[in-house]
Parts: C-alpha cells; structure tokens; sequence
C-alpha cells in the first residue's frame, strides 16, 4: 500500500514516472490486488473472513481499474472527466482501507495473541471512525459543490479545496494507511513469531 500511494501521488505531482505513462499505478495497485488475492488461502474455510477478503478484493479491482486515470489527471488537471474519476477511485481506496480493516480485525481473532487481537480491535475501531469521518467529509464537500447559491466564507473554502486538491486528497487517506500498516505490521510479526520462534 505504500508503494501504491507513494507511486500514484509520484505520477499526480512529478514528470519523472511520466514517460512510463500509466503503467507505474497499473504495476503498484495490480500488487495490492495480488496481495489480497493471495491472502484467501488462509482458512479458506472461514466464512465471514473470505466474504470480508471478497468485499476488499472488490475495491482493490475498481482501484486497477481506475489507476490509469491518474496519469491521465496528471495531464489534464482540470478536465470535469478526469476530475470526477480520481474522486471515485479516492472514495474507492478509502472503502478499500476500510474493508481491509475488516480484514485485520478478522485475522487477529484467528491467532492466539490476545493483546493483538485488542490493539487490533481498538486500532481498526479507530480507524473505521476516522474513514467513516473522511466520507462523510467528501460526501459534503461534493454536495457543496452542486449548490449555486452559497454564502462567501464556504464559496472561499470550497476554492481553497479545490487550489490543493491533490494535496488534500493525498491527507485524506494518508493517516488511515499509517494506521493500517502498523497493524499490517504487528500482524506479521506475531505471524512470524509463531512459525519461526522469534527467528527472522
């Protein structure tokens, strides 16, 4: 995942991923997607794990989907079109995040750290707030967006939006992506403690 957004926000605000067009967000989203088409031979049996694993496969695929868009936005900033396809792939990458903490929260009940399992809990309940917040934030600034009429202080942070608008859209899923990779993290090591006794 950090390799996804360090690569998309490269292609978004920099020239030298340019003349590798579209392929540099096709290669770091296709290996999110892998990861967690990888991730459903763990307890294949587990029922609510592989329909949460499914949920974020779904937004992984609309992210690959959608990668492409973000070379095309990098050269035409300010077509409505391509404007309005990377809001929808950041409202897909959000839910994404928001899946995969599902995820995390399902795999931590299945291993046998009971301290994981409650920073896991108290961290992805954290985390879902937060995405639930950020949503709803994009909801509203969208909405705000539609109405003609609108008083002057909201016409101004409406424009001061718009003026960092990659730069806002980059904060808006940075902070839940540290959070869920430091759970990434702790998973794999209680993982990694089990099978190997310590040993890296």
């Amino acid at each position: 995942m950090p390799i996804a957004l360090l690569v998309c926000v490269q292609s978004l605000v920099t020239d030298w991923l340019r003349p590798l067009g579209a392929t540099p967000p096709l290669l770091a989203t296709g290996l999110v997607l892998f990861g967690i088409l990888e991730s459903r031979h763990f307890h294949p049996q587990e029922r609510v794990w592989q329909e949460t694993l499914n949920r974020a496969r779904i937004f992984a695929t609309v992210n690959f989907g959608l990668a492409p868009f973000v070379f095309f936005w990098s050269r035409f900033p300010h077509d409505d079109y391509y404007r309005s396809i990377m809001v929808m792939m950041i409202v897909s990458t959000v839910l994404f995040i928001y899946h995969l903490n599902l995820c995390l929260r399902y795999l931590a009940r299945m291993l046998p750290d009971q301290t994981l399992r409650e920073d896991t809990e108290l961290f992805t309940g954290m985390n879902i707030l937060l995405i639930v917040v950020l949503l709803v934030s994009i909801a509203v600034y969208r909405f705000l967006q539609e109405i003609e009429t609108l008083p002057i202080f909201v016409i101004y942070i409406l424009e001061l939006i718009e003026e960092s608008g990659r730069w806002s859209a980059i904060f808006l899923v940075l902070l839940p992506i540290a959070m869920t990779m430091s759970l990434i993290w702790k998973i794999k090591e209680t993982v990694m403690s089990g099978i190997f006794g310590g040993v890296r």
